[in-house]
């Protein structure tokens, strides 16, 4: 099974993409919080991660310099609700390998999370 962490200070976002994945067969893991991410990339090892960029406490790409200490080639989508280039440029240079815009759209989350799970292996 493939495992997916969705980031984000807003539980109802995790509890709404976590429903949407686990329907499709994924295991999905979720954090609250940039601290709590780590934990989880520490302990479970998850093959993408969804990481929003907004959070309060340490923002989006403060953990994704964090997650990459701990795991260098781990698959990132950062979700933004706005087009800021130089986080997005921020993100880059940490290798985030792509962005999805808030409010999500279901398809294009889909369709973004299965073009990079198709080579995840399973856990």
């Amino acid at each position: 099974m493939k495992k997916i962490l969705i980031v984000d200070d807003e539980a109802d976002v995790c509890d709404f993409v976590k429903g949407f994945f686990e329907e499709r067969g994924f295991e999905v893991l979720m954090a609250l919080s940039g601290t709590e991410a780590l934990r989880v990339v520490k302990k479970q090892k998850p093959g993408l991660i969804l990481l929003d960029i907004k959070m309060k406490g340490i923002d989006g790409i403060e953990t994704l310099k964090r997650i990459r200490a701990v795991d260098k080639c781990v698959n990132v989508m950062m979700v933004t609700a706005a087009d800021d280039q130089r986080t997005m440029d921020a993100a880059d240079k940490l290798g985030a390998c792509k962005y999805i815009s808030k409010p999500l759209v279901l398809e294009n989350l889909e369709f973004a999370v299965m073009s990079f799970t198709k080579g995840v292996k399973s856990a």
